[in-house]
């Protein structure tokens, strides 16, 4: 399955701090159970190419609608 591969499996995402001053990232799910430990640097980041792929995914989905609308 790749980046792109539509999927209908159902998972939990959870973020949040750790004692440990780490931003942690939690998947989970009925075959997932993976916690994922990050710098705050990091999670900044991650934090930004979310931002960015969110950003580019509604650009898609607004010229997707254009494409549709002219047929």
């Amino acid at each position: 399955m790749g980046i792109d591969t539509a999927t209908d499996k159902e998972s939990e995402l959870r973020i949040g701090p750790t004692s440990e001053g780490m931003v942690r990232i939690y998947v989970l799910s009925e075959d997932v159970d993976l916690p994922m430990d990050f710098a705050p640097e990091d999670a900044l980041e991650i934090a930004a190419e979310l931002t960015a792929a969110a950003g580019a995914a509604r650009q898609a989905s607004k010229q997707g609608a254009k494409k549709a609308r002219k047929r």
